[in-house]
């Protein structure tokens, strides 16, 4: 059963994002939060993080505070199915065609009582890719409502400028400058509050990010990143990644589709500098 009707495919392409309530069935989400748990328990005996557990500010053994587990789909079987072989592929079938990659996992906790904002940015300028159809599907692994910090995205954002998520110096930043943000439209400003299991979807040029979560309650969001098999990767950033840039439907093609508009690149992180959007912004912020 197809997961998108034609308008919702057309509301996709107009907005740059959608917002499916009615999205993963309870029992696989039952089985994804208690491999998330496992991260959770494990992570109170951790002083530093870990290459598959990444600690926020804060953190220790009675209120643990991560921040995220990158490339979920290396550390734990559950994972593994679900972003390569799972229900969210058909649907990036169903919005990028035929032959798919994964380029890459995440799953960002959003810790209650201090998880960190994340300031306004477009998701490309961090992988570039030959074309601008990479897009990220999102799976909620709690009920979130406003309280919670949701992840908010400017509708029709993706049709606007590119930015080189850098300052007036070009030091980069990971995110949009302060004139940037305030050219922005704030009537199209959605922010997607949903149950568990609820979906997002947003394309890799869509303006998007959340506020602190100041709530005492978890706010888990589930990430994976696919593009069209012609959307070449421009960096080499996921070529030690385990399931990185993997085919995960179809295969591959003869022939890259390149933009006409040029997309802005960013840091070379081929020495292992860069650990998550969270590092790069924070530290900016402090």
């Amino acid at each position: 059963m197809p997961w998108l009707t034609e308008t919702q495919k057309d509301v996709y392409l107009r907005d740059g994002y959608l917002l499916l309530e009615e999205g993963i069935e309870p029992a696989l989400i039952d089985e994804l939060v208690q491999a998330m748990n496992g991260f959770v328990e494990r992570s109170r005996g951790l002083t530093a993080s870990t290459p598959d557990i990444l600690l926020g500010p804060g953190h220790n053994a009675d209120r643990p505070m991560l921040r995220r587990i990158p490339q979920t789909v290396a550390f734990h079987p559950a994972f593994e199915a679900f972003g390569l072989r799972g229900p969210i592929v058909d649907l990036a079938e169903e919005l990028l065609g035929p032959d798919i990659r994964l380029h890459h996992s995440k799953l960002n906790f959003k810790s209650g009582g201090g998880g960190e904002e994340i300031k306004w940015h477009q998701d490309i300028q961090f992988w570039p890719h030959s074309n601008y159809d990479p897009l990220t599907i999102g799976v909620y692994l709690a009920d979130v409502d406003h309280e919670m910090s949701p992840m908010g995205v400017f509708a029709g954002s993706h049709q606007g400028p590119i930015s080189t998520l850098r300052d007036a110096s070009g030091a980069w930043t990971g995110s949009l400058s302060d004139q940037e943000v305030a050219a922005l439209d704030p009537g199209r400003l959605r922010w997607l509050t949903g149950r568990r299991g609820a979906i997002t979807v947003h394309n890799c040029r869509t303006v998007h990010g959340s506020k602190a979560n100041l709530s005492s309650r978890m706010r888990p969001l589930l990430l994976h990143t696919y593009a069209p098999c012609d959307a070449i990767p421009l960096t080499r950033i996921m070529d030690p990644v385990k399931y990185g840039n993997v085919i995960v439907r179809g295969g591959p093609v003869a022939y890259a589709r390149m933009s006409d508009t040029p997309c802005p690149m960013p840091p070379d992180w081929g020495a292992g500098d860069y650990s998550s959007i969270f590092s790069v912004q924070q530290e900016k912020l402090g």
